[in-house]
């Protein structure tokens, strides 16, 4: 990749836009950790919608997090907010209509993003997008190595307070349960054709209970409680209470591994080192899967269409829906395997 160079000696504030969603937010966490070691004095600010703020708010390479509400603040406000901050730096990497905009009317001298439709003139350094063919991780760093920074490390970052640890040890003992003793589902996701039925979650939970024995704790989001409800009562499993993503984060940290779609969760267990268990379908695992982590994938590998990244399926969701439970299970004993085999390594 060809090097913008930039006048290193000017650069004293910096600014980071990656608004959304959870997962793609953490994922742009090694940016954050590389642009401290090239400029350890640097201010770096990063901007993100309030929903998602949670994942950079401990984060130690950040000095502000510029929490956006998108239903309160207007777009000229943010402008003005931006603007008065006179950075010297600002990467986009998201590169949608609003950020290239706040990119656009920054003020900054350096201007990163991608060439995306017209937003390209927002930009006064252009990054060639790799979104295909690299790891979202790589993705994001290449806007560094479009101006020189070296890229020291690709380890994601998500700190939990002591609270958070509390919390989720008050939660395994209330229900006697023990670290590294109980398995742990995510059920959500963000898209819904990235989710696997809860039918088949239901399944999957009874199997886990009749064959390993072995307690299931089930995480959710705050719109998915119906659904996670609906696995505790037709299964022995344990219901996780409402969380921030801190505390569902410490109760993956403290089980044995995750089973989860692609979601927030699954990039936040892989930035925890959790064991993961990912049931993929319409996204593509190379490309969005857990990153740097001890991990497997489940796919229904008789489809052709994997990874299709659509946002409706034309055929009912075919990759999901004819993903057994039985094949999710015999996945899960192969890794289980692994992980041991592993850990005594």
């Amino acid at each position: 990749m060809e090097v913008h160079q930039i006048d290193r000696s000017k650069i004293n504030k910096i600014l980071v836009l990656k608004p959304r969603a959870i997962g793609d937010v953490l994922l742009s966490t090694p940016v954050l950790a590389n642009i401290r070691a090239e400029f350890p004095n640097a201010t770096i600010d990063f901007f993100v919608e309030e929903f998602a703020a949670q994942v950079v708010e401990l984060n130690p390479f950040i000095n502000r997090v510029h929490a956006i509400n998108t239903g309160k603040s207007s777009p000229l406000s943010i402008i003005f907010d931006i603007r008065r901050a006179r950075y010297d730096l600002v990467i986009d990497l998201f590169a949608n209509p609003r950020t290239a905009i706040v990119t656009m009317f920054s003020g900054a001298p350096y201007r990163v993003g991608f060439p995306f439709k017209w937003r390209r003139h927002a930009y006064n350094i252009i990054v060639s997008p790799r979104s295909g063919e690299v790891h979202n991780v790589e993705f994001n760093l290449d806007a560094l190595r479009r101006i020189g920074v070296p890229v020291k490390t690709t380890e994601l970052s998500f700190p939990i307070d002591d609270q958070s640890f509390q919390f989720a040890a008050d939660f395994i003992r209330d229900h006697n349960l023990a670290k590294d003793s109980y398995l742990t589902v995510n059920i959500g996701g963000g898209w819904q054709i990235k989710r696997w039925p809860i039918d088949k979650f239901v399944e999957l939970c009874r199997m886990i209970d009749d064959r390993l024995n072995m307690p299931v704790v089930i995480l959710y989001g705050p719109s998915e409680i119906d659904d996670a409800l609906r696995v505790q009562g037709q299964s022995n499993a344990i219901l996780a209470p409402q969380t921030s993503l801190r505390q569902m984060g410490a109760i993956m940290k403290y089980s044995r591994l995750l089973i989860t779609n692609d979601s927030g969760p699954m990039h936040i267990a892989a930035a925890l080192r959790v064991p993961t268990l990912a049931i993929f379908g319409p996204t593509n695992p190379k490309l969005q899967g857990p990153y740097g982590n001890i991990s497997a994938i489940v796919r229904n590998e008789n489809l052709d269409c994997l990874s299709c990244n659509l946002i409706k399926c034309p055929i009912k969701n075919i990759c999901m829906t004819q993903l057994e439970a039985e094949s999710v299970f015999r996945h899960l004993l192969e890794f289980m395997r692994t992980v041991k085999k592993m850990k005594r390594g």
